[in-house]
């Protein structure tokens, strides 16, 4: 039996404000399928830090080649009502997250099959023409030159931000394909933090407990609300191009991330930035750089993906020439996001093997004081152009990563 191995990176996750039915689609089902992975990803301790929609688009690709229950449990999981709908949806995300001008925001595709395999012309032309995915043929026996080449195009997608994606013990003779997708973001603030204003301060682990960490100060006008539903504060930090911006969800109290977390879980992370309004705000916020690497196969697991992992039951039938049954060996997640005074670089990478805004009036000054866990999110808001109808689509809310921040310098 052949497997395949899945990859992937970085993540956008988009909100429509009315439009194609197949974008609407993207956008709701990575919304629920962010917060599923979240929810199993913040039970282990630490930072978190990952890209849903990095592996929201590689499990699209595959999506493509399943049949039967495999095909099923695709579809609930990514939130659509079948593999053609999940297609169409990222033709347009890709359309508009290449080419969004004034940052450096890539996401890209890439299928490797076996030299002595093929894949069905169906799976090659959608991947192709949708997933704007490449084909390269590899010998899978020759591990070590096959998962140099893999990285090799990892690196340059990321600007070298992402390496050793996968390592040679994952792939072998075996191996059919492996399916990768990779987004890069670096991108400067609209309000560049003045750095001979950036100092050594508390950061607070709980109530009792802090370091000292390098802590960022800027004062301006910035989208800003007291979310009383949340007992939080939320900032939006905007980049150089206003359709991204950095969402920083700040707890009131030092202790309060894992109550924040609770509330979150039932939240549209869409309408976060509803009711801000922008007065002036003193900022204070850590720099920090942060490295992930997840084995997803687990997480899949726990929100509904199990079978695409089992040898006897897992069905992609649609993806290659001839009978030979194929299943998911490995699903692996890398991820990569440094802030500081210039903006923010962020990579992630997923890859999968397979084996065989309303706002109110003016409001008085605010402080948003980050100097205890918090939440970040990066979203883009823009428009596509939906050439059969000759109309555009204006989209919010659409993070390219989310995590959770509890020692900047861990």
């Amino acid at each position: 039996m052949g497997t395949i191995c899945i990859l992937s990176f970085l993540a956008l996750l988009p909100v429509i404000m009315g439009g194609r039915e197949e974008l609407q689609a993207v956008i709701e089902g990575n919304g629920h399928f962010t917060k599923k992975l979240y929810n199993v990803l913040a039970q282990k301790e630490g930072n978190v830090f990952f890209s849903p929609i990095s592996a929201h688009a590689v499990l699209a690709m595959a999506y493509q080649g399943s049949k039967g229950t495999t095909h099923e449990a695709f579809g609930k999981v990514l939130g659509f009502s079948g593999h053609l709908q999940a297609a169409e949806g990222y033709s347009d995300v890709l359309s508009h997250l290449n080419n969004v001008p004034n940052v450096q925001l890539l996401m890209a595709n890439k299928i490797f099959v076996a030299e002595d395999a093929s894949l069905k012309p169906t799976f090659q032309e959608i991947t192709a023409k949708k997933f704007l995915s490449e084909v390269q043929p590899v010998n899978f026996g020759n591990n070590n030159a096959t998962a140099k080449l893999i990285n090799g195009w990892v690196e340059d997608k990321t600007q070298n931000k992402i390496k050793d994606l996968i390592s040679p013990d994952s792939l072998n003779s075996a191996t059919r394909l492996v399916l990768v997708n990779a987004i890069y973001f670096k991108g400067t603030w609209a309000s560049k933090f003045d750095k001979s204003l950036t100092v050594t301060d508390k950061f607070y682990l709980n109530d009792v407990d802090s370091i000292d960490v390098q802590m960022m100060n800027n004062k301006g006008k910035y989208f800003f609300k007291e979310d009383e539903a949340l007992d939080a504060k939320v900032l939006e930090l905007p980049y150089s191009n206003p359709e991204v911006s950095l969402i920083v969800i700040l707890p009131n109290k030092r202790n309060g991330i894992a109550q924040l977390e609770e509330k979150l879980a039932n939240t549209d992370l869409s309408k976060i930035t509803e009711n801000m309004y922008k007065p002036e705000v003193v900022v204070k916020l850590p720099k920090f750089k942060m490295e992930a690497t997840i084995q997803m196969n687990e997480v899949l697991e726990k929100v509904g993906l199990g079978v695409i992992f089992s040898q006897g039951e897992a069905n992609f039938s649609d993806m290659l020439t001839g009978s030979e049954p194929l299943y998911v060996s490995e699903v692996i997640q890398k991820a990569f996001i440094e802030v500081n005074e210039e903006g923010t670089e962020a990579a992630a990478a997923t890859g999968m093997l397979i084996a065989m805004m309303s706002i109110q009036l003016p409001q008085p000054p605010g402080e948003f004081i980050a100097d205890h866990p918090f939440l970040v999110l990066l979203k883009s808001r823009g428009s596509i152009v939906d050439e059969e109808r000759e109309a555009r689509i204006y989209f919010d809310g659409t993070p390219l990563f989310y995590g959770r921040i509890l020692n900047p310098k861990a």
